[in-house]
């Protein structure tokens, strides 16, 4: 046995001292997705008079200057359950990371124990029978892991960074949650606007049945004129109830980002009667910006670190695991517990190598294939993220083209709608001049009104697909998750 430990102290030597951290050091690939100059550049449609390069601010809902809507994302940042959900996972991914972290400090273990019984005698020799005994043992181990090969700053590392990606998630909760609140409010907006231009349409249409009803009274009109305005009339109020479905889905949508159920508020607390408009360019950036700002992808990020960590993890499992420990305690029977023939303690290493046939090197082919599609999913997470952003610019900016265009179109309608009106009044055009004149506006003015709340709705998609709106959340301070 001796000759074996001398025969093994010159191999085991060059290890004690050769103390490195095995496994790939993590860096962004340079063949990334994230690295493309394509994906750093101006953003398609930026030089849109409606957009601007400028900086996407914190609180981007703020640039509609409306107390009432600010109040509102606040609210749902306090109480979203979504956010609860994401928040929880991240104390949860931090409590992994110290448990991890723990393991770099000398581990402790007491232990006491009585117990009554009697003990063979023939395997200590003695022929007759050994008298019970009450017996005791109390002891204490401590030990320390020295991390010769990188295993534990390799579990740091993944532990570390699968926390980061923890509060990425939780910041990219938040940016939905913002931009769903405001949707819901803008949806509440628009429904009404558009509530609105309905109910003014019947009503001017219920003035033309009144003058169609009384030019048949005064022999001056057609019944079947009469008829075609009460048609148009009820195909405006047929409208209606669609548009009030409308106002009833955005405010329990609205009520439910708030974590309330929903009816638990009056709906004229958030009520309004037009979408809030933008009073300046809307600010998009560019996109290397865009890729620095979304928790999406800083979170697919820091998977791709864990992943790489873990490849050292694993690869540590192939270098053996050297273990400095102390023992002492009391063991005997009871009675003669603290006298000097109970004593024992013990000090030194303590080796162990596992050979590579228990799987390690497939485990850490497995850590291997995991970092690759990590790597993908990164890459995955970075087009989508500029596929999503030019998508969402380009609704936007021809949205408000078709919107300029209905303009012109609902101002042309209602000049000729009055002429009409006024030529059928006068007995110099039939009616059905004026009514198809009629229709016409209040078609425009119903594709204006659905268009401006289209505009609506594209700015808040746009605002989500640049990822602002996370920035103002409390930071997990160095001391309670920091870099090593």
């Amino acid at each position: 046995m001796n000759a074996l430990r001398l025969a093994l102290l010159p191999a085991l030597v060059p290890l004690l001292f050769a103390c490195t951290t095995v496994g790939p050091d993590y860096r962004v690939p340079d063949d990334a997705a994230i690295h493309a100059p394509a994906a750093n550049g101006a953003l398609l449609g930026a030089d849109n008079a409606a957009v601007s390069v400028g900086e996407v601010p914190d609180g981007w809902w703020r640039l509609y200057d409306d107390p009432k809507l600010d109040q509102l994302v606040q609210q749902a940042l306090a109480a979203n359950t979504d956010l609860r959900v994401a928040s929880a996972n991240l104390k949860r991914a931090i409590a992994v990371y110290h448990e991890v972290e723990s393991e770099n400090l000398p581990q402790g273990a007491f232990g006491a124990s009585v117990a009554r019984g009697q003990i063979a005698g023939e395997p200590l020799l003695h022929e007759e029978k050994i008298p019970v005994f009450n017996f005791g043992d109390v002891g204490l181990n401590v030990s320390y892991l020295i991390d010769f090969f990188g295993k534990l700053a390799r579990a740091d590392e993944a532990a570390l960074a699968g926390a980061q990606a923890s509060a990425a998630a939780l910041d990219q909760a938040r940016v939905v949650v913002a931009a769903e609140t405001v949707r819901a409010y803008v949806q509440g907006c628009a429904a009404t606007h558009e509530l609105e231009v309905a109910e003014h349409q019947l009503v001017l249409q219920n003035r033309g049945v009144e003058i169609a009803r009384k030019m048949v009274e005064a022999g001056r009109g057609q019944p079947v004129d009469l008829l075609r305005a009460e048609a148009q009339s009820d195909a405006l109020r047929a409208n209606l109830p669609r548009f009030k479905a409308e106002q009833d889905g955005a405010a329990y949508r609205l009520a439910v980002m708030l974590g309330k159920p929903p009816t638990a508020e009056s709906r004229a607390e958030y009520a309004c009667h037009e979408e809030p408009r933008l009073t300046q360019p809307l600010p998009v950036g560019d996109g290397a910006a865009l890729l620095k700002r979304r928790p999406d992808v800083r979170q697919a990020e820091r998977e791709l670190a864990a992943a790489t960590a873990k490849i050292g993890v694993a690869t540590a499992d192939l270098y053996p695991s050297i273990r400095i420990g102390a023992s002492t305690g009391l063991s005997g029977i009871l009675d003669h517990l603290g006298q000097g023939q109970t004593a024992h303690w013990t000090v030194g290493p303590l080796i162990t190598w596992n050979l590579p046939t228990n799987g390690t090197r497939a485990r850490i082919h497995g850590t291997e294939a995991g970092a690759e599609a990590a790597l993908a999913h990164f890459d995955g997470v970075v087009l989508k993220a500029l596929r999503e952003t030019q998508t969402a610019l380009s609704s936007y900016t021809r949205e408000l083209e078709r919107a300029g265009a209905l303009r012109d179109a609902r101002d042309k309608a209602s000049e000729a709608a009055r002429q009409n009106r006024q030529l059928y009044q006068a007995g110099r055009s039939p009616y059905l001049s004026s009514l198809d004149a009629d229709r016409t506006l209040a078609s425009t003015e119903a594709q204006l009104a659905a268009a401006q709340s289209q505009v609506a709705l594209d700015q808040i998609s746009l605002f989500l697909a640049l990822g602002g709106g996370w920035q103002g959340a409390p930071k997990v301070e160095a001391h309670t998750m920091g870099e090593r």
